[in-house]
């Protein structure tokens, strides 16, 4: 998967252009947010990948000009989309299509079997799904706690 590393719009204060900075979702490194005592063996996709794509608009406001600043990975590319979080983030109808069927108290397995056949290119894996149903719920519960 290619995403927007960095970007930034011309606002007319020297030294602002506007740009944005494509690369692999695996480039970067991962990085510890809290300093454990133990140490703790991660699983991180990330692997410091060097690819990266640069854009630019067209003077005249034609289009983009894209550069190739580094067109290698050093890592194999996947098979499947299976597992990427932006692959297999469910769409506004999907959405909407799974919030009716939790209010209508359908069992998760059931859902997700409903979703992959409505579409066939849908690479939802149960724990987005998860994700999904605990955000809806908690903008139903709003400012209770769960307590």
């Amino acid at each position: 998967m290619v995403v927007i590393l960095r970007s930034d719009k011309a606002t007319g204060q020297q030294g602002r252009k506007t740009f944005v900075l494509l690369g692999c979702e695996r480039s970067g490194k991962y990085r510890k947010y809290r300093n454990d005592l133990e140490v703790t063996i991660t699983g991180t996709r990330k692997c410091d990948c060097p690819f990266r794509l640069r854009g630019k608009p067209i003077p005249n406001g034609e289009g983009w000009v894209l550069k190739v600043i580094c067109g290698l990975h050093n890592h194999d590319l996947a098979e499947t989309l299976v597992g990427h979080p932006y692959a297999g983030r469910l769409k506004p109808n999907e959405h909407v299509l799974v919030v009716d069927m939790i209010k209508s108290l359908v069992k998760s397995s059931n859902i997700l079997l409903t979703l992959k056949e409505n579409n066939k290119d849908n690479v939802t894996t149960i724990k987005q799904f998860y994700n999904a149903r605990y955000t809806y719920k908690r903008s139903i519960r709003g400012s209770r706690t769960e307590l």
